[in-house]
């Protein structure tokens, strides 16, 4: 028999949120489920009643009438104890849960024999779990409203201008942490024209904070701070005293700090302290993303924005619900990836499988059994590297690799051989066949330092070797098509073959500037 997936509205206080969406309804029907949502639960994202009726959904009026129908439950937010008591006994949740957190949570939920999926928990790690990966999705939406907030509040541009009253300097933001909401930040801090630069314990993220824009700053301590499914681990305490130190020094000269430093499991790590606050200049902006959790800043106040010390800190705890229709949507997306792995058969039902490592770290209860932690995910094993290519020595005398550039000794050797090679032609043979010789010799030298001697690596098809090549054919055409040194006696070529080196100057030009000309549009593919 299908299951009933029920939406209630969110009872979290300035929770926009819905944990689904009209068009995410239209595919759960697809999977064979019923849905229902709770009158009004999508109005604050702008999700009429009307449109998900018209996707199919059955609109009921009470929140009592909404958890005793639905088999499933989708949320945003974690139960709250009257919410736990309407749940139908048997039945299932998903949603944020945050296991850890909220172990009386957890209780009541076990005590209605409930099957609990809890989106906060799912192994990052698993690139196939990418899809279901709510806590990304609302990181990025919070990184990005983090900036607007901070701009709101900063009262001037954040890139620097030139006007007919004065020169306005750029402003400068300092991004703590460059995870997803991180790096969100420092795209939206550099699209809007900031200086931005950017700290982590991961140093692997140093590359993704300079293709946003922004300038990695390096802690004056060697220390690896990656800590597995996203997430960073706690530094030793030479580590985070170095850290302090960067970070004062970085307060005294930015004008806007974002926050973002988490570790799973523990309260936000106090990153930046009131001494720091103070020396920043009037009119700063803190914001700090990890308020819910205590916050990285010590002046922090969970759920609102403060000035302390001439500077506003910004303590939101519902930065993504602040862009409700743009997170219901991804969120709602995220729930459908997790759906559709649960009910493979596509016929309304689902299937807790433990087999499957993502849906066992999702379960933290299952028929009122806790089952969280959930064991670490096996990993694929990194690919063997294949066996070292063992060196082939290059007996002495024998020449050099094709390709490879010739040592100086021996090119010193070729020079003199062919020194006196051509001093003997020289002395012996023709004046004409002098000539001709002459431009063979130079012909094979051209050859050899535009095509032999350049580095393999910088051999691609379409310039290198071809434009050198067709520099050759020129240079050969140009002399048999240019006026002959000796003046009116002497003997010009014939007219074949002024015209094969006239024809073939212009299928060099074609070939040259031909292959310049597809480079420059290959080039602009990439350019925004």
């Amino acid at each position: 028999m299908a299951l009933c997936i029920g939406v209630p509205k969110e009872a979290a206080a300035g929770e926009k949120r819905v944990a689904t969406v009209p068009e995410v309804v239209e595919k759960l029907a697809k999977l064979g489920f019923s849905v229902a949502v709770q009158s009004g639960a999508g109005d604050a994202a702008n999700f009429a009643d009307d449109t998900y009726r018209a996707a199919g959904a059955e609109v009921v009026g009470s929140a009592a009438e909404l958890w005793a129908r639905a088999d499933i439950v989708f949320k945003v937010r974690p139960p709250s104890t009257d919410e736990v008591g309407l749940m139908r006994e048997g039945g299932t949740l998903i949603g944020f849960v945050w296991p850890a957190q909220n172990p009386e949570l957890m209780q009541q939920l076990a005590a209605r024999k409930a099957t609990v999926l809890a989106i906060d928990c799912l192994p990052r790690q698993l690139s196939r779990a990418q899809k279901m990966d709510a806590l990304t999705s609302m990181a990025g939406i919070s990184g990005y409203r983090a900036v607007i907030e901070a701009a709101n509040a900063f009262g001037r541009f954040f890139n620097g201008q030139i006007t007919a009253a004065g020169k306005i300097p750029p402003a400068k933001v300092f991004i703590a942490g460059a995870g997803v909401a991180g790096l969100a930040a420092i795209g939206t801090a550099a699209n809007l024209g900031a200086i931005v630069r950017a700290n982590d314990t991961r140093a692997e993220v140093a590359d993704q904070v300079v293709s946003l824009g922004g300038e990695f700053v390096k802690v004056d301590y060697e220390e690896e701070g990656s800590g597995g499914g996203g997430y960073a681990k706690v530094m030793s305490e030479g580590f985070q005293a170095a850290q302090r130190a960067m970070y004062a020094q970085q307060a005294r000269d930015a004008d806007i700090i974002v926050t973002t430093a988490l570790i799973p499991g523990k309260p936000a790590p106090k990153l930046i302290s009131a001494d720091m606050v103070k020396s920043m200049r009037p009119g700063s902006v803190i914001v700090d993303m990890a308020a819910e959790q205590g916050g990285n800043c010590e002046l922090t106040v969970p759920g609102e924005a403060v000035v302390r010390h001439g500077v506003t800190i910004i303590g939101y705890t519902d930065l993504a619900s602040r862009l409700a229709k743009q997170s219901s949507t991804l969120y709602a997306t995220n729930l459908l990836r997790v759906t559709e792995e649960l009910c493979r058969t596509k016929d309304g039902t689902i299937n807790v499988d433990f087999g499957d490592d993502a849906i066992r770290g999702l379960t933290v209860l299952k028929e009122g059994v806790v089952t969280w932690p959930a064991p670490p995910p096996k990993l694929p094993a990194a690919p063997p590297k294949p066996p070292a290519a063992a060196a082939v020595p290059t007996p002495k005398g024998h020449g050099h690799g094709v390709g490879e550039p010739m040592s100086g000794k021996a090119l010193a050797v070729v020079f003199v051989v062919g020194a006196l090679l051509f001093a003997l032609v020289g002395l012996y043979a023709p004046t004409t066949f002098l000539a001709h010789f002459t431009v063979f010799v130079l012909a094979c030298f051209v050859g050899y330092m535009v095509i032999w001697n350049v580095t393999p690596a910088l051999h691609t098809p379409l310039m290198s070797v071809t434009n050198a090549i067709s520099s050759i054919i020129a240079i050969g055409a140009l002399i048999q098509i240019a006026p002959p040194l000796g003046g009116a006696g002497a003997d010009r070529p014939g007219g074949l073959i002024l015209l094969l080196a006239v024809i073939a100057l212009a299928l060099t030009g074609v070939n040259m500037f031909g292959g310049f000309a597809v480079t420059r549009r290959m080039l602009a593919m990439f350019r925004k």
